[in-house]
Order: C-alpha cells, then structure tokens, then sequence
C-alpha cells in the first residue's frame, strides 16, 4: 500500500472531483462543448441566422439513402428545432419529386423547389441557411465548398470526403468562410464520449496509452447490395453528372448507383461507412484529437458474400478491416470492422493509472493494478443512446450560439487523415507517415505518396 501523505492527499482529490463534477454540466465545462440545445431560451445569434428564435431555412444535396433520412427528421422535428426544409436537390428526378412530396405533407412547405444541379439551388435559393450534403462521397467536398462560398452552414455525411486532399480544401473553405460544419457521425453527439474526455482531461485515468473499439455486422447476402428499384433508369438519373469527377468512368449502371460503397472508385467500404462512426468518438474522447502520426491498415474477402445476391459483380473493398494509428503523444488506436462477423471487440480507452470501458451507455472508470490504492472505481450515469436527431440539434444550436459542432471541422480532418491514411495503407500495402505542417504522406523510405482520382487503377 503506498503510505506517502502526498500520494494520500492527491488521491482524496482525485476521488473527490470524480464524486462531485460527474455531471453532464461539468463535462459541457471541461471539454468546451454545449450537448444539448434548450429551445426558445435568448441565444446569440450566428451570421446569418439574425435572432435565437429566427426560423433555420435547410437545403438538402443529395436525398438517396442518409440524405433522404435528413430530409424526414428535418421535417420530424422542425417544430422542436424551429426549421424548416425549403429545397431539395438530386440527379434523380423521382427522388426529388419523393422528397418535395415528404416536406409538402400535411402543408408543410407547399413551395418546396426542386433541383437536379446543386449549383441551381445555391444560386436561386438565397435565404437558405443551412445545406445537408447527403450525396455520394465522390461529391462531398464539391457541394460542400459551394455551400460554404455561398455562405451557408454545411452538415456533410461521413466520411467528410472520398480523398485526403479534398478534405483539406473543405477544412481551409471553414476556416475562410467562418460558418459551421457538421461531419454526419451522431456519435460525436453520444454524452458518454464527453464523459470520457471530461475525465480524461482531468488527469484521471493518467496518460492515455491505447484506444480500442469496433463496428461489426454480419450480411449474409453483402453488406450494401441494397435492392435496384424499377424507376432508376438512364433517363431519370442524369448519370454523367453522378460519376463526373470520377477518373474511370463507365455508362449508366444501376448496381453501382445503389451499391457505390461496395466498389472503390466511390467508396473506401468499411473504411469510409463505419469506421467514421467509432474514429470521431475515439478521438474526440482523448480530449485533445491529434493528427496522427502513422498509420497501417489490412483488409481482406473471406467470404465472399455477393455471390448469394443474384446479377451483382464481386466487391472491391474488404469485408474485413483493420487499422492501428499511433498519435504523437504516444497514443495507440486500434478500429476493427467486419461485414461477416458481428462480435465486437470491448470498448476500451487505456491509460497508465485506470481504464475507461464504454459500458453500453455509461463510462465505467477502473484502476490498474498499481495504482489501486489511490484511484476508486466510478461509474457515471447513463447517458441517452446516440441519435442522429441529436446530432442536427447540436448542428443548429452551433448554428444559433456560434459554439463549435461536436463533429466540428477540426475533429473531422483529424479523423478523415486516419481514414484516408488506412485506405492507402491497404490499397498500397505500405506504412503510411504523415507530416502535419506540409499535409504530405510518405512510406517508411521518404517517398510521397498519393491518392486521389487517376492515381490509382480503380478511382
């Protein structure tokens, strides 16, 4: 037992700020982020949005698939938010008319337009505030820039962009342009990740050392061979315009417009659907996200799933992935992703002193060994499960107050490095170096190395 009365003194205070600041309040302090939007109270307003209590105008770029979702818990919960959607924009004409047709029920916005070019929407709809980019990854970072130049608030679905490069002319468009963007991974609005930063920061678990984590599912049939619908043909889907800054293009396919994340010129797969879903929250939770300072990655195709989905061609991207980062401050992080296995790993932040579980929704804090005698166990309260309605809460209060996004700018090209550092370590089969003053990436001899469209055969 250590009997040192410096040790004894600073243990009580260790255990008496994790008894008395374990709360959702003191976590907002610690770690500099408001969670949870308080409707109707006086809020400063943003730089286009004049009043706390002034209407929120949304956009949406892209409506298949998760665009498609923001558009129905925008008009879900536009009363509780105080916003409403006044445009939709798509390559497909019968997913435009769908979506006009969502906001117009029950005379909710008759006027709802309509728009095949994002460029169209951003020109003609001069009173939006705020834009969804839900379209494919290929096309993040151009409709996100845009929006942003045209002096809108951006939530862009994750990943932030299909390649490295892109993600950092969004992050310089943010900064230029001031306004807020919002990377679409809810859990970055999940509390028990706050929670964890909170103690963290605080001292209380040491130096981290190790980050572990999973997203895991089993399709037996694939994973995104999502059904092909009758109405998607050449001439209801302006097709040129869909594969445009793709470098290998090839005519009008419906299996790649619904299955995109299956093949690599679209998609990184697991990497760029998933992964993001644990990487923002991980990195979030150090309490200070870093850069990362190398990065490897494997992947692999077991099992082989497509061939029990009938007039699909073989993926491209693996089943099975996994990625190990080391940060400058030491830290390792270690993400494991799965198609064909849905058994995940324990959800675990190490540091020298305690561990961290993520205990479904809670934060269970324990001692290591060594340090036993001076550290007490805690379990916090259980934070509400991460939502995506949470996460445009806390997109329009940014928007509102002028805090930062919990899947803020900063946090998201942190992350997007990780991803698109993996996805070349895989592809390339090599260790990927990065250096953060000149945004380059190199392999273990020097040589820098790139990915982006027509660096590689399948982009």
């Amino acid at each position: 037992m250590n009997t040192d009365k410096n040790a004894k003194s600073s243990s009580s205070t260790r255990r008496s700020f994790i008894k008395k600041s374990g709360t959702v309040a003191a976590a907002a302090a610690a770690t500099g982020f408001i969670k949870t939007p308080v409707y109707g109270q006086s809020q400063a307003p943003s730089a286009n949005v004049q009043g706390a209590n002034e209407r929120i105008l949304v956009g949406h770029i892209g409506v298949g698939g998760q665009g498609g979702r923001h558009v129905r818990l925008t008009q879900k919960n536009r009363v509780a938010n105080n916003v409403q959607s006044v445009a939709v924009c798509d390559v497909s004409t019968f997913r435009i008319d769908m979506h006009k047709d969502i906001v117009k029920k029950d005379g909710q916005n008759a006027n709802v337009k309509g728009y095949k070019d994002y460029r169209d929407l951003l020109e003609k709809e001069k009173d939006i505030d705020a834009i969804f980019v839900g379209t494919v990854d290929h096309w993040h970072t151009k409709c996100s820039i845009a929006a942003l130049e045209a002096g809108k608030h951006v939530y862009c679905e994750k990943p932030m962009t299909r390649y490295l490069g892109e993600a950092f002319e969004i992050y310089d468009a943010v900064k230029k342009t001031g306004k807020k963007f919002q990377v679409g991974a809810q859990g970055g609005s999940d509390l028990k990740w706050h929670e964890a930063a909170r103690l963290i920061k605080a001292g209380e678990i040491g130096k981290p050392v190790m980050l572990q984590g999973s997203y895991m599912r089993n399709n037996p049939k694939g994973e995104w061979n999502y059904d092909i619908k009758t109405w998607a043909t050449a001439e209801d889907i302006d097709w040129k315009k869909w594969i445009a800054p793709i470098h290998n293009k090839i005519p009008f396919n419906a299996d790649h417009y619904f299955r995109w994340r299956k093949y690599q010129p679209y998609c990184g797969g697991l990497l760029g659907d998933l992964m993001p879903h644990k990487l923002h929250p991980y990195m979030l939770a150090t309490g200070n996200p870093e850069f990362p300072k190398r990065v490897a990655c494997v992947g692999s195709i077991p099992c082989n799933t497509d061939r029990n989905t009938p007039n699909t061609p073989p993926r491209d991207v693996p089943e099975i992935t996994q990625l190990i980062a080391e940060f400058p401050s030491g830290i390792i992080m270690h993400i494991s992703s799965s198609s064909v296995n849905e058994v995940g790993s324990q959800e675990l932040i190490r540091g020298q002193e305690a561990s961290l579980e993520m205990a479904g929704n809670s934060v269970r804090l324990t001692p290591t060994r060594p340090f036993a005698d001076e550290i007490d166990e805690y379990t916090s309260k259980n934070f509400d499960h991460e939502t995506v309605d949470a996460h445009h809460a806390d997109w329009y209060t940014s928007i509102r107050t002028g805090k930062e996004p919990n899947c803020n700018i900063d946090l998201a090209i942190r992350v997007q490095t990780v991803i698109s550092m993996a996805e070349m370590s895989e592809r390339m089969n090599v260790m990927c170096l990065f250096d953060e003053k000149s945004r380059k990436i190199t392999d273990g001899t020097g040589r820098e190395i790139v990915m982006t469209y027509g660096t590689l055969p399948k982009s």
